[in-house]
C-alpha cells in the first residue's frame, strides 16, 4: 500500500516540533562545552593540571551514566513533554552553578548535576522523533537534531571567550545557563502528542502515522529489555562511540591549546571549523540512509551502509597529532567529527526501527548509560597518560594513542553491532 503524499506548507507542524528539539540540544552543548573551552583559563587561575582537569570531566560521565538510566525510565512514564521540561530546567541550574564555585570538588559536583540532568536530552529526542515523524523519515529527524549539538559546538568557541574576554568566566556560564529557561517557555506552549495537539491537522497526524505499528501501551521491565540481542547491539554500539565524541567534547580545546598554542582568543574559527562539518555530516548521514530508503533499500542495509560511510571517514583522524599543521589538524578532526554525528544520527534511529515507541525512552538511556560508561573509561586511561607522561615533550605521545583509538573505534562499533543485529528485526514485546 503506498504511502500518503506529505502535507502541503500548512501542515508541517511535525517541523516546528523538529526545530524546537534542534534548539534544545544545541543549547545542551553550549551549556556542555563552556567548561571545556574555559579549561586553558581555569588552569591559570585554579593552577590544575591536565589530570585534574580530567577528573573533574570524569564526574560529568559517571552523573550522566546514572541520569540516563533514569531519565529514559522517567520519560517513558512522565512522557516527553513533561520530561524534557524537567531536564532542561535542572541542567540549566547546574550550568549557572557553576559560577559559583573554586574548588576542585566544587567543579565536580556541579559537573555531577549537569551530568544527571543534561541525560535526558537525547531520550527525550529520539522519543520525539518516534511520536512525531514515520518510519522513513525519522533518520533525518534525528540528522537534523544532531545537528543542534554541531550548532552548540559552533556557537560555544564564538559567545563563551566572548563573555570571558567582556565580563568573567563567571558569566559565561551564567548566562549560557540562562539560555535553557528561554527555550522552556516556548516548549510549553507549543509541545503536545500528535493526537491531542490542536495545531495539527487530521491529513498530517495520519501522514505522521502511516507507516507506524499500532502497539498497545506497555511498560517493559529493563530486564527484559535486556533479554533481546538488539538491545545489547544499540548498548556496544554507543559503549564505544559516545566515549570518543565526549573525549573530543572535553580534550579538543586542551590539544589544540598545548599542541598548537591556540588561546582562547583563537578558538573560534578552528573549532567552528570543525563543527560546520560536523554539522554537515549529521544531516548527511541521517539524509544517506532515508534516501536509500526511498530508493527500496531495507531498512537493516539502508541504515548500516551509511553508517560503515562514517566509519570509514573516521580513520584518518589516528594522525591529527603528528600532523605539524593547523589546519591538517583541524581537517582531521572535523572529518571525524562530521563521520561521528553521520554515524550517531542512525545509531539513535535505530532504537526506534527496531523496538515500539513504549521502550524507546528505556533503550536509548540503557544505551546512553554504556555511552557513559564507555566515555569514563577513556577519560580514566587518559588521565593516567597524563600522569605517567606529564611532561610537554610527552604530549604528542598521549594524544597520538587516544586518537588512534578513536580512529578503529566506530569500524568496531559497527561489526558487533552487526553480530548482534545483523538484521534490525524489530521486537516482538508482549
Amino acid at each position: 500500500m503506498p504511502l500518503p503524499t506529505p502535507p502541503s506548507r500548512n501542515g508541517r507542524m511535525r517541523w516546528a516540533i523538529c526545530a524546537l528539539v534542534f534548539f534544545a540540544i544545541a543549547i545542551n552543548y553550549i551549556d556542555r562545552l563552556v567548561f571545556g573551552i574555559l579549561a586553558p583559563e581555569l588552569q591559570k587561575v585554579f593552577h590544575w593540571s591536565n589530570a585534574d582537569y580530567t577528573q573533574i570531566a570524569f564526574w560529568f560521565e559517571v552523573a550522566y551514566a546514572i541520569g540516563l538510566i533514569t531519565f529514559g525510565r522517567t520519560l517513558d512514564w512522565l512522557g516527553t513533554r513533561r520530561g524534557f521540561a524537567l531536564s532542561i530546567s535542572g541542567w540549566s541550574l547546574a550550568a549557572a552553578a557553576h559560577a559559583l564555585m573554586s574548588t576542585i570538588a566544587g567543579f565536580s559536583a556541579a559537573r555531577f548535576f549537569l551530568g544527571i540532568t543534561e541525560a535526558g536530552v537525547f531520550p527525550a529526542a529520539v522519543k520525539t522523533a518516534a511520536e512525531w515523524f514515520p518510519r522513513k523519515e525519522r533518520a533525518l529527524a534525528m540528522g537534523i537534531f544532531n545537528a543542534g549539538s554541531n550548532v552548540g559546538a559552533i556557537v560555544a568557541p564564538l559567545l563563551v571567550p566572548w563573555l570571558f574576554l567582556r565580563y568573567g568566566w563567571q558569566w559565561a556560564f551564567i548566562v549560557t545557563g540562562a539560555l535553557g529557561f528561554v527555550w522552556l517557555a516556548f516548549w510549553l506552549v507549543l509541545y503536545r502528542n500528535p493526537a491531542s495537539h490542536p495545531r495539527l491537522s487530521a491529513r498530517e497526524l495520519a501522514y505522521i502515522q502511516s507507516d507506524q505499528d499500532q502497539e498497545p501501551p506497555l511498560r517493559i521491565p529493563w530486564i527484559r529489555l535486556l533479554q533481546f540481542r538488539q538491545t545489547w547491539a544499540f548498548i556496544v554500539g554507543k559503549f564505544l562511540t559516545d566515549a570518543v565524541w565526549r573525549w573530543y567534547l572535553y580534550l579538543l580545546p586542551l590539544f589544540f591549546s598545548q599542541n598548537f598554542n591556540l588561546d582562547i582568543k583563537n578558538f573560534g574559527l578552528p573549532f567552528v571549523t570543525i563543527y560546520l562539518m560536523a554539522d554537515v555530516g549529521s544531516v548527511g548521514g541521517g539524509w544517506l540512509s532515508s534516501w536509500l530508503l526511498k530508493r527500496g533499500w531495507s531498512v537493516n542495509a539502508a541504515r548500516k551502509l551509511a553508517m560503515l560511510a562514517c566509519a570509514l571517514c573516521v580513520v584518518p583522524v589516528m594522525f591529527s597529532a603528528v600532523v605539524s599543521n593547523l589546519w591538517v589538524a583541524v581537517f582531521l578532526v572535523g572529518l571525524a567529527a562530521s563521520a561521528h554525528q553521520g554515524f550517531s544520527s542512525n545509531i539513535f534511529t535505530t532504537v526506534s526501527d527496531m523496538f515500539p515507541k513504549s521502550a524507546v525512552g528505556s533503550v536509548v538511556g540503557i544505551g546512553g548509560t554504556a555511552g557513559a560508561i564507555g566515555a569514563m573509561i577513556l577519560l580514566l586511561i587518559t588521565a593516567k597518560l597524563f600522569a605517567r607522561f606529564p611532561a610537554s615533550s610527552d604530549l604528542t605521545t598521549t594524544y597520538t594513542v587516544l586518537f588512534v583509538i578513536a580512529g578503529f573505534t566506530y569500524l568496531l562499533s559497527l561489526g558487533a553491532m552487526h553480530l548482534l543485529a545483523p538484521r534490525l528485526k524489530p521486537v516482538t514485546l508482549t
